[in-house]
């Protein structure tokens, strides 16, 4: 009997010609699965697509409000951004549709998953990983990695060849993946990292020179770390996510143009439109900044990063993941609050913040009538504070005449 295949199929290039391929050169029924997460598509077109192109059938799974509420706002509450720079959108995206892949296969009956990923990004392994986890049983086909389509040059032809309708030509060459937290671009004119990205390359945002002349100012509402209103109305996450990527995107907030590390060991050019996710990332870093301690703040930063790379690397159904997911969680329970952004020539600004958990006293922070902070009190703590750092000096650092020059420039001084 003919084996079944589930193939999440986003109507691209790569999975459209995937499907001719796992249907008449590995003998499988595939079963077309797209998940919708924000990839700003119609069903019925890419239905049309996935069963003119070979497919026994094709599931839509509408997964917005999952996405949002369990892996992007997590990563916000996180403050997870790749490298310092990239919101991980379409990393986030990957577990979740490895997850539904293995829940159709499942309903189906399907004994193999497959995904149009090649073998030279982090997809891949995203993908594999995330399914060996949830179901090490299923076989998993990467055509990517088996044909002999070796370029984008060359599946084009294939797709005219065959007759498989694409939304690509050679004159426009650009990988596109999009979702509700951000749109991601590569190839084509992006390869060279001398080029300035192309304009045509982006949909979300404006170019700053044709952005509004006046600011837009706008207040989110934070419940627990999560976003929860804006401008004072309560919003679900999807539609607040979706309105802020509107709002940002016409001031030419988060385009990102990233010269990146990829999990495989390859430096690669990629180009991002994050509107929402940079205004609310720094939105929920002004919150934090009023709401956790010091202690709290530094070590949270390195969690941060831990936890980017985490989901970068395709690690999210892990024990690790839930460890520090745990802490993350723990750390959110006071950051309650309202921030004020200005939205304003391609920069997202927090310019107003408050919060009934606030750290931040007036009383002992003003200069003005009301200071309760006693000032006499700071020369005792100051000796100290100071004491190991004069015990050392007398000890060993000043031992010698001219030593303290040796303290501020110890190479200089060296040398001489």
């Amino acid at each position: 009997m003919t084996e079944k295949l589930v193939l999440a199929y986003s109507g691209g290039l790569d999975t459209s010609v995937a499907v001719r391929w796992l249907a008449v050169e590995r003998g499988y029924q595939v079963i077309a699965l797209t998940v919708d997460v924000g990839i700003g598509r119609d069903s019925a077109a890419l239905e049309e697509r996935a069963l003119a192109a070979g497919a026994v059938a094709f599931r839509w799974v509408d997964a917005r409000d999952d996405f949002i509420r369990y892996f992007a706002f997590p990563a916000l509450a996180a403050g997870a951004l790749y490298q310092g720079r990239y919101p991980l959108a379409t990393a986030l995206a990957r577990p979740l549709i490895a997850k539904l892949m293995v829940d159709v296969a499942r309903e189906e009956g399907a004994q193999a998953v497959s995904h149009g990923c090649t073998g030279k990004g982090n997809d891949q392994v995203r993908f594999d990983v995330s399914v060996q986890a949830l179901a090490p049983d299923l076989r998993i086909v990467a055509p990517l990695r088996e044909w002999d389509l070796r370029t984008r040059e060359a599946e084009i032809e294939y797709a005219q060849k065959h007759n498989i309708p694409v939304p690509v030509t050679k004159e426009s060459s650009y990988s596109v993946d999009e979702n509700l937290w951000g749109r991601a671009i590569e190839s084509g004119p992006l390869e060279d990292p001398w080029v300035e990205p192309p304009e045509e390359a982006f949909a979300w945002t404006r170019p700053v020179a044709r952005t509004p002349e006046e600011p837009c100012y706008v207040e989110i509402g934070f419940q627990r770390g999560l976003p929860v209103s804006l401008d004072g109305a309560d919003l679900d996450g999807v539609s607040l996510v979706q309105r802020l990527n509107e709002l940002a995107g016409e001031h030419g907030i988060g385009r990102i143009d990233h010269l990146e590390d990829r999990l495989v060991g390859i430096k690669s050019r990629e180009g991002y439109e994050a509107p929402a996710a940079v205004t609310l990332l720094a939105a929920h870093q002004a919150l934090e900044q009023m709401t956790l301690s010091k202690s709290q703040l530094r070590l949270k930063a390195s969690i941060a990063q831990e936890y980017a790379e985490l989901i970068y690397n395709g690690l999210w159904f892990t024990g690790h993941h839930q460890d520090l997911a745990s802490y993350i969680q723990s750390t959110q329970r006071h950051v309650t609050g309202t921030v004020r952004m200005r939205l304003h020539k391609g920069q997202a600004t927090a310019v107003g913040t408050k919060s009934p958990r606030s750290l931040y006293a007036i009383a002992l922070a003003t200069y003005e009538k009301g200071d309760q902070y006693d000032q006499s009190a700071a020369e005792g703590f100051i000796h100290i504070w100071g004491l190991p750092v004069r015990v050392q000096a007398q000890a060993q650092l000043l031992a010698q005449p001219g030593d303290a020059l040796r303290i501020a420039a110890p190479e200089q001084a060296a040398e001489e």
